[in-house]
């Protein structure tokens, strides 16, 4: 069952679903495990690409060889951008704190106030991916094993994805779109 908001159609787990990141728990494994980079828009390159020296400092060193290398990003197997990666696995612009939680080098610049951007969306959305059916975007959730201690905190806490989701969906989609949720998550409460 899908909802449909702003031409967007969103998947009944956006609101069915129960989620909050538990790092103590994962440790960040979205940001290792995978068969790919994160997502990129061409929007997002550009930003990467032109604050990569404000981020570097925040980086791995072995991070910092990969984009040397090969770039900020690379086409994966469905011709899309996504981040690179060291030695097929790990992004490149992930680091790890003194507790083994696995984090962004990029939000590190943005939490200092080096940048202007957080990072991708596609991280920062994460477990809702954009994916198309037809000339549609759908919002999903993303069932990976991975999160599986998220799911169990989140209902622990009654935390539905798109609540525990707000600061991102408004960043991807605005303010109205995310009072529009709200709206739905009540009809279906009814």
């Amino acid at each position: 069952m899908y909802f449909d908001v702003d031409n967007l159609l969103l998947e009944k787990e956006l609101f069915t679903k129960k989620f909050v990141c538990d790092l103590g728990a994962c440790k960040g494994a979205c940001c290792v495990q995978g068969d790919a980079g994160a997502p990129l828009t061409l929007e997002e390159i550009d930003l990467i690409e032109n604050n990569l020296e404000e981020i570097k400092p925040y980086m791995s060193a072995q991070g910092i060889a990969a984009v040397s290398k090969k770039g900020v990003f690379y086409m994966d197997i469905e011709n899309e951008p996504v981040t690179t990666l060291v030695n097929d696995g790990i992004c490149a612009f992930a680091i790890q704190d003194n507790e083994g939680v696995v984090k962004c080098s990029m939000e590190k610049a943005y939490e200092n106030k080096k940048t202007n951007f957080i990072k991708p969306i596609s991280c920062h959305l994460y477990p809702i991916r954009v994916k198309r059916l037809h000339d549609r975007k759908v919002l999903v959730v993303d069932n990976w094993k991975v999160c599986d201690a998220a799911c169990s905190l989140g209902e622990q806490l009654n935390v539905p994805v798109y609540r525990f989701l707000k600061t991102p969906l408004i960043r991807a989609f605005g303010e109205p779109f995310y009072d529009d949720l709200g709206i739905i998550e009540k009809e279906m409460i009814k």
